[in-house]
């Protein structure tokens, strides 16, 4: 396509953005046709589509072309029908790809300012071919650029444009592979650790009612996307379940940071109470764990592929106990609701952890999670989770982590009957972990129990 370079150097700058979309798609059509594994778009293509769509400059001596925000507008809708008409999946995504692939060069800021503003027009007139091609992105793209995009939707519909989140909210009937990578994302931005990071009650409200309408959402990228060891470095995570796992068990302590105290008449400042939202969410969460173990059987994954990741419950964990040490320092609240609201969080931590585990999505050792719990406060629920076995739930037939998922579809093998039970050596206690000295010195640490009975351990 290099030769069509001197044709477009005297139309004006819409004109030559649309003759070359138009040679584009007809390249890109040639390129799949011709059968060549991997199709891929040569680099003079992607000079001519920085020079002649982004406008980066073709070279230091040469100021690069601008466009007026009507003509951007029109570039916009032109390329939203270029989408639509072509009915050709993986045209449409090697086209995509061409136009908004980081290059790692001085362009990439031009890429993404057009395409925020691309996926949000597609949002608004649901151009669909756009949002399964900016979802195959979101995938493949590093984090900091998807939570980049993340934020200007986030920005445009729930921000500035007032009465605009309804639009925003049929992306889940639309396109629920993007809204998918768009839940990964905007969980990934909002970790909730200032109040600038805390996600709008607006966001909040439409991500719980996605998940609790279809709780399979969270897991559509998974189910959808062929999984190997080619998983690009730091790209978003394959489901949002370690975020929104963040977002329940942190709001207790993060929102009561973020309250303003009451006015000096008395009266609190009227903000709508998130704690059903978050209660909401949480029980949405583990029910998604819950349908994890015929999901991982089916793909042979069980036991080998962890959804949660121990670095993950590490940073999570150390984030609580700043959090606790921070809410000792607030004065306008009592220290009953600062102890409840404490507990609330480490309960939900406890009830997480057990079902991730018990369900395959946390691939870990009681002792791994002695270890970065050790800094917390004690926690009844948390103390058995961390001294307990794997439970087993009703009609889900658990495998231990170290289990084979092919050994999963055997026949279980029954129990020879014995005359009389015979009496069994006791168990050696373990050797408890050394705990770090507790930052919460109103708390009592987070010790290990040894000697705590269970109604059963698994023989295997």
């Amino acid at each position: 396509m290099g030769d069509i370079r001197q044709s477009l150097l005297p139309r004006d700058v819409l004109s030559a953005a649309k003759e070359l979309l138009y040679h584009l798609d007809i390249y890109i059509c040639n390129l799949v046709q011709s059968g060549r594994q991997p199709p891929q778009v040569d680099s003079k293509t992607l000079e001519l589509v920085e020079e002649f769509i982004l406008h980066a400059p073709k070279d230091r001596n040469t100021p690069g072309r601008r466009m007026s925000a009507l003509q951007e507008l029109q570039l916009l809708e032109i390329m939203c029908s270029c989408f639509q008409e072509q009915s050709r999946d993986t045209v449409r995504q090697l086209m995509f790809s061409a136009l908004f692939s980081l290059q790692g060069n001085q362009a990439d800021e031009s890429r993404m300012g057009l395409l925020g503003k691309l996926v949000s027009m597609a949002i608004a007139v649901g151009r669909i071919p756009i949002l399964e091609c900016a979802a195959t992105w979101l995938q493949r793209t590093h984090r900091v650029y998807c939570v980049r995009l993340a934020q200007v939707l986030v920005d445009d519909y729930c921000s500035m444009v007032p009465g605009s989140v309804p639009t925003l909210q049929n992306i889940h009937s639309a396109s629920p592979r993007f809204c998918c990578q768009f839940i990964t994302a905007v969980t990934t931005l909002y970790d909730l650790t200032t109040e600038e990071l805390t996600p709008p009650l607006e966001l909040l409200q439409m991500i719980v009612s996605w998940i609790q309408d279809d709780p399979r959402l969270v897991l559509i990228t998974f189910l959808n996307t062929p999984l190997s060891g080619s998983q690009p470095i730091s790209s978003l995570d394959v489901t949002p379940l370690g975020g929104l796992m963040r977002w329940c068990v942190k709001a207790p302590l993060a929102y009561r940071r973020d309250k303003k105290p009451a006015l000096t008449n008395g009266s609190a400042e009227n903000e709508p109470e998130t704690g059903p939202l978050f209660s909401a969410l949480h029980l949405s969460v583990l029910q998604v764990f819950m349908l994890l173990p015929n999901i991982l059987n089916e793909k042979g994954l069980f036991g080998r592929l962890a959804l949660l990741q121990m670095e993950s419950l590490a940073t999570l964990t150390s984030d609580l106990s700043r959090l606790l040490d921070q809410a000792d320092k607030h004065t306008h609240t009592s220290s009953t609701d600062t102890h409840a609201l404490s507990q609330l969080t480490l309960d939900r931590l406890a009830q997480a952890l057990q079902v991730a585990m018990a369900n395959g999505a946390l691939l870990c050792s009681r002792e791994d999670l002695r270890a970065i719990c050790s800094r917390l406060p004690h926690n009844n629920l948390l103390q058995l989770v961390l001294s307990g076995p794997v439970m087993y739930y009703n009609n889900i037939h658990t495998p231990p982590l170290a289990f084979s998922p092919h050994a999963a579809h055997s026949p279980i093998a029954s129990h020879p009957t014995h005359p009389t039970h015979p009496t069994h050596p006791a168990h050696t206690a373990h050797t408890p972990l050394a705990t770090h000295p507790s930052s919460h010195p109103q708390y009592p640490g987070q010790a290990f129990m040894t000697g705590m009975p269970f109604p059963f351990r698994p023989s295997h």
